[in-house]
């Protein structure tokens, strides 16, 4: 892992943080972008061998997407606060990356929808469920996560998504979930469930306007399809 040499020893115009200010950022390694945002070495290691070490680790820096706070215990050096600064960082990066500058605030169009909230689930390893709660107009109000797991009829309760929407008064709603296989047809689950919450809108005067199933590349639509709302 490099030849252990600590920052301070190498010359000024080669430790990163002096080079970024010289040559720019773009001019930068991944590793030396990385040792930056590490900041400080360990005895015997600099940043930047910190920073070869975690990327080696992981298989490479496309990896670091998939970095989480355990994924980051073998590697020496990196403590506590360096792991939560790591990964809040990489957390902003991503979501600057996936929403590029698109807000939408009316929700009628699912492709959009899904453009607007793709950060959500990038790259998860289980289920997230959301509701985003709609005025009359179709605007969104708020977004709510409402359980985090393997998504079916029986943990998703219906009381839970329907009370948001007595507490913020909402005329309409529309569920997302996310299947991390990359599948994004419904399951027996998701169709039992999406009938399940139709029926109870019903009833109960708060149309739910579809749901969507989602994976980091693409999206199912149920209003698409014709399974929910005004094309059934």
């Amino acid at each position: 892992m490099g030849d252990n040499m600590l920052i301070k020893e190498m010359k000024i115009e080669e430790r990163p943080r002096e080079k970024l200010l010289e040559l720019g950022s773009n001019n930068l390694s991944d590793e030396e972008l990385l040792a930056i945002i590490i900041k400080t070495g360990t005895k015997g290691y600099s940043s930047k061998d910190l920073a070869i070490s975690l990327i080696e680790n992981l298989g490479g820096i496309n990896n670091l997407k998939d970095l989480t706070i355990n994924s980051l215990d073998s590697i020496k050096g990196i403590g506590k606060v360096k792991k939560i600064e790591l990964l809040a960082i990489l957390e902003l990066g991503k979501r600057i990356y996936l929403k590029r500058n698109i807000i939408h605030k009316k929700y009628n169009d699912p492709y959009l929808i899904y453009l607007d909230n793709k950060s959500l689930i990038y790259g998860l390893k289980q289920e997230y469920f959301y509701v985003f709660y709609l005025d009359t107009k179709k605007n969104l109000i708020e977004r709510k996560l409402l359980y985090m797991g393997t998504i079916n009829k029986s943990v998703v309760h219906p009381r839970e998504v329907f009370k948001y929407a007595y507490i913020l008064s909402a005329s309409g709603l529309i569920c997302m979930h996310n299947h991390p296989t990359g599948d994004v047809i419904p399951s027996k689950s998701d169709i039992e469930l999406t009938k399940t919450l139709v029926e109870i809108g019903r009833i109960q005067g708060i149309e739910v306007l579809d749901h969507l199933v989602v994976s980091d590349e693409n999206y199912f639509s149920f209003y698409e399809n014709h399974l929910i709302g005004d094309k059934v």
